[in-house]
């Protein structure tokens, strides 16, 4: 049997639905800080140094959401492949 509910809501009233925090002030303040920093870049270089400091942990962090990734669609896949192995 298959069941399909839809549901027709904002993304507000879903974020008060799950109970998931609201970051709104988080994130405009994020969003200003970034907006005023890419003023100052003047090139490619400097983008990029600029992206490297507000990436959450730059490289590192890309490659493991990365790797997260890619086992994840393995595993839902039925590939068998297990994280980290």
């Amino acid at each position: 049997m298959k069941v399909n509910v839809e549901v027709d809501c904002t993304p507000e009233e879903a974020r008060r639905f799950l109970g998931l925090p609201d970051v709104t002030k988080a994130n405009d303040v994020y969003v200003d800080a970034l907006t005023n920093a890419m003023k100052g870049v003047g090139n490619i270089d400097q983008l990029q140094d600029l992206a490297k400091q507000v990436a959450p942990m730059g490289q590192l962090g890309l490659k493991l959401f990365q790797q997260f990734m890619e086992s994840s669609t393995g595993i839902a896949a039925g590939s068998g492949k297990k994280p980290g192995g």
